[in-house]
């Protein structure tokens, strides 16, 4: 798999088909307003980073930009988690009822080893 841009669910890794390329488990369904209140946080942080674009090429303080740049990550980290909350209590919880938890905690696994430094 490329490392790309590509339009997608912010909770799991599909490509512009809707195919999910990785996940092997349960089908992964979320409710609208999780999906909107994640993607909303989303559009924020990337009106955030233009900003700092602006101020970059503004030639803005480099402290401003770096704690504008500090916000920008916890702002990523806030979405993670929420990210993560809605895995734990919907996919891990479904797949635990229909019997496929071992896969959904392994491909939880390697998104974590990704994730975390």
């Amino acid at each position: 798999m490329t490392n790309q841009i590509t339009p997608f669910d912010p909770l799991h890794n599909h490509d512009e088909t809707g195919h999910d390329h990785e996940s092997k488990g349960t089908p992964h369904v979320h409710s609208e307003a999780s999906l909107k209140q994640i993607i909303n946080r989303l559009s924020r942080i990337e009106g955030h980073i233009r900003g700092i674009k602006t101020m970059v090429s503004e030639n803005r303080p480099c402290p401003e930009v770096l704690m504008q740049i500090a916000a920008i990550r916890g702002a990523i980290d806030r979405v993670a988690r929420m990210i993560l909350d809605e895995h734990l209590s919907e996919c891990i919880a479904r797949a635990a009822q229909e019997g496929s938890i071992e896969t959904e905690i392994e491909e939880l696994k390697a998104a974590l080893d990704r994730f975390l430094p």
